[in-house]
């Protein structure tokens, strides 16, 4: 699933964090999910990606967006993303022509 081929073109991808409690080690804990959800051209949503780390630094989505481009997507035409420092430099490193739409809450 998580390597399957994408479309090559999405009008609009979200790149956002959503919190969970998790078990780990017997212990609960909140941990943060990184998703990824396209729009494609015939407007069908698609989850492209989930990803769990350690911290939501630019770094981190430089390697999600890399690994967006290695399953075939070409062009993303809107990219709706936080107001993390660095997020939209690396949306213009792998992405050059998407344009950054901050979400309505950053």
């Amino acid at each position: 699933w998580r390597n399957r081929p994408l479309e090559t073109v999405y009008p609009f991808v979200f790149l956002y964090c959503m919190f969970f409690k998790v078990r780990v080690n017997g212990a609960v804990e909140t941990r943060a999910i990184y998703n990824i959800l396209g729009v494609d051209i015939a407007r069908k949503k698609d989850v492209l990606g989930l990803y769990s780390s350690e911290n939501q630094g630019a770094k981190f989505w430089l390697g999600v967006l890399t690994d967006l481009k290695k399953r075939v997507v070409e062009d993303i035409m809107i990219a709706c993303i936080d107001g993390l420092k660095g997020f939209p430099e690396a949306v213009e490193a792998v992405f050059p022509k998407t344009r950054v739409q901050l979400c309505v809450v950053h």
